[in-house]
């Protein structure tokens, strides 16, 4: 995250992500670490106004999971969504249930 955030691209991964900011492409960094101290979400927050997209892979227990294969399903899901791809994993909100309107006044 420093290495990106701070343009040293000392090896591969960072340089890659150097160049996929210069170039306005979709980079989406998915941090690990827990708890953060307050270095780590600066260089998170510098790292969102350059243009990444910050996905932290935290439960969802709205999805009711039964697994722990459950919960890292979605959060893969949700990652690759970012990146427009469908997965299967993730399901989608349908909006409240069709049921009898009331009738206008």
């Amino acid at each position: 995250l420093s290495g990106v955030v701070n343009a040293y691209a000392d090896n591969l991964l960072v340089r890659a992500a150097d160049v996929i900011l210069k170039e306005h492409r979709r980079l989406v960094l998915v941090p690990r670490e827990s708890p953060l101290h307050v270095g780590h979400t600066r260089l998170l927050h510098e790292a969102a106004s350059m243009g990444a997209i910050i996905c932290p892979p935290m439960p969802a227990f709205y999805t009711a999971p039964r697994t722990v294969a459950d919960i890292v399903d979605h959060s893969v899901g949700r990652i690759l969504d970012l990146f427009g791809l469908e997965s299967g994993l993730v399901k989608r909100w349908q909006g409240p249930a069709a049921g009898p309107q009331p009738e206008d006044p």
